[in-house]
């Protein structure tokens, strides 16, 4: 199966191994990956920041550069469900209406597209430890994604997987609300990351590395060992 790897901004900028691992597991799984390297944002910032016309030309040239029949796969559950749910409200009546669509049918987050599309539960990973997982509100609520990270990292072995308290619950990142609302995302943050260490676990896993930065920044302030991982990094791990 080919597929085109989107890159999301952050993770190009300071997350690039975990690209790497996502690229590592799906070719081991048989699956024939390329990248565009003239792919930019998907222009989540510039929307919800509220400049919706300075975010549909970079939508616009997301839109061409991924233009063909292959699937769309992100290591970030935000991105793929902004794209899945936003670009139609951008390009309603317009002349890319239907390229919309279509696109949108083809853009999926790695461990949604592993479970749902692939159907690949077990990729002979393995990390000794305690984890506990994170759901993001894009992966949760945009992209409908619950089980599908869970699945996976069922089969990883030597994981114990175990669930923390309000895991539904948003970690206070939320883009822009963590610059203009600071004290309350970092509130929210601590909650998050008090709720993980209540488990015992090593481990705080996700599917979206914008979540695991803010939580991660916490974590470090407060010089706890809980250590933060993306699914990808995780999957790619013991082979």
């Amino acid at each position: 199966m080919n597929i085109q790897l989107f890159i999301p901004c952050f993770v190009d900028q300071l997350y690039p191994q975990t690209a790497f691992n996502m690229i590592k597991v799906m070719e081991k799984i048989g699956c024939t990956v390329t990248y565009n390297s003239n792919q930019t944002c998907c222009g989540q910032p510039a929307f919800n920041a509220g400049f919706w016309d300075e975010a549909k030309s970079v939508c616009t040239k997301f839109i061409k550069d991924f233009e063909g029949t292959d699937y769309v796969v992100a290591p970030s559950a935000s991105c793929a469900g902004f794209v899945r749910n936003y670009y139609s409200k951008l390009f309603d009546n317009s002349s890319l209406h239907n390229k919309v669509k279509e696109l949108s049918s083809r853009v999926y987050e790695f461990s949604e597209f592993m479970v749902k599309v692939l159907q690949v539960y077990n990729v002979g990973a393995k990390l000794q430890g305690k984890a506990t997982y994170h759901d993001s509100c894009a992966g949760l609520r945009e992209c409908k994604i619950k089980q599908e990270p869970r699945k996976l990292l069922a089969n990883v072995k030597g994981l114990e997987l175990v669930e923390l308290n309000d895991v539904e619950t948003c970690c206070g990142f939320g883009g822009t609300f963590a610059v203009k609302f600071e004290p309350i995302s970092i509130a929210m943050g601590e909650q998050k990351v008090e709720n993980a260490l209540a488990t015992n676990a090593e481990y705080l896993i996700s599917t979206d590395l914008s979540c695991l930065m803010h939580l991660d920044g916490y974590i470090k302030h407060k010089s706890y060992s809980l250590k933060t991982m993306h699914i990808a990094d995780v999957l790619a791990s013991g082979w």
